[in-house]
């Protein structure tokens, strides 16, 4: 196949990434897909490690663990051709509730994970003066106004921001990023696994507590969003020639981009005057 291509994935055991990977198999791509148990990827994917599919446990947090996992894809496969940085959790709590070590972890996978596999693979695309970087960010890192997703929203602000750098840093080596924000899409991204809540809570946050509710009891499993749809979204846009710097997926990331547009423009604008006299 003329444009079978080789994809590197993380978090592909549940949710998005494991619906990527399975269309991608199914069409014939090779893929390597990494979580931290090749049981659960195997159970999930229903395949077996052949000769387009290689499953790597892998800890996003260790340098050395991702770098032999990028290692091992080149060795069987030749090259990378496109990385998707999807592993991540969601994390509920207001600002002041979440401990300092409940904050880090999340950031640590979310931020810090993906830019040890950003650190390991960009090597490899500048040499062959091509590739596509994916980082699945969320519509909560382009708006943050929701109680208790602060710190959630603070990882994928940071994705944002350094995929925005990264676009253009690599665009002399030919080699693409694409920021990927979904609204809600209905996998298991709210199910206990994949959405940590605080140790310690505080009961006062009464809008805190009702939309971490929400979201655990009723958003769950009742998502507008079909993966299906996103995982195939994600495949045409990388065989696009001028892919786009940010994909947003879903009409509710949609209007809420729009609603966040317009709400800085008329914090600009309400105060041009103010902001444009700062000067000497």
């Amino acid at each position: 196949m003329e444009n079978q291509k080789v994809w590197f994935v993380t978090g592909a055991s549940k949710g998005l990434g494991l619906t990527l990977i399975k269309q991608l198999l199914i069409q014939g791509h090779k893929v390597a897909a990494t979580s931290r148990s090749i049981e659960e990827l195997n159970e999930g994917t229903g395949a077996k490690p052949g000769e387009n599919y290689l499953p790597l446990s892998v800890d996003l947090r260790s340098e050395e663990s991702v770098g032999q996992a990028v290692a091992d894809t080149i060795s069987k496969f030749g090259r990378i051709d496109i990385v998707v940085n999807n592993a991540g959790y969601g994390l509920a709590g207001s600002l002041e509730e979440l401990s300092d070590e409940e904050a880090r972890g999340n950031f640590d996978i979310n931020v810090f994970g993906s830019l040890n596999v950003i650190r390991k693979v960009m090597p490899h695309l500048r040499a062959q003066q091509s590739g596509h970087v994916f980082n699945i960010s969320s519509i909560g890192g382009f708006t943050g106004y929701f109680p208790g997703f602060g710190i959630y929203c603070a990882t994928k602000f940071a994705v944002q921001g350094f995929t925005e750098a990264l676009a253009a840093e690599a665009k002399p080596f030919g080699i693409h990023a694409t920021i990927v924000s979904p609204g809600y899409f209905r996998t298991n991204f709210l199910s206990t696994g994949s959405l940590n809540v605080p140790k310690n809570q505080i009961e006062a946050y009464k809008e805190v507590r009702e939309v971490q509710n929400q979201h655990q009891h009723l958003i769950d499993g009742n998502q507008a969003g079909d993966p299906e749809k996103a995982a195939a979204a994600i495949i045409k846009v990388a065989t696009e020639e001028n892919p786009p710097l940010h994909l947003f997926l879903g009409q509710d990331a949609y209007d809420l981009a729009y609603a966040k547009m317009d709400a800085v423009k008329g914090d600009l604008e309400n105060l041009k005057e103010m902001i444009t006299s700062t000067g000497f």
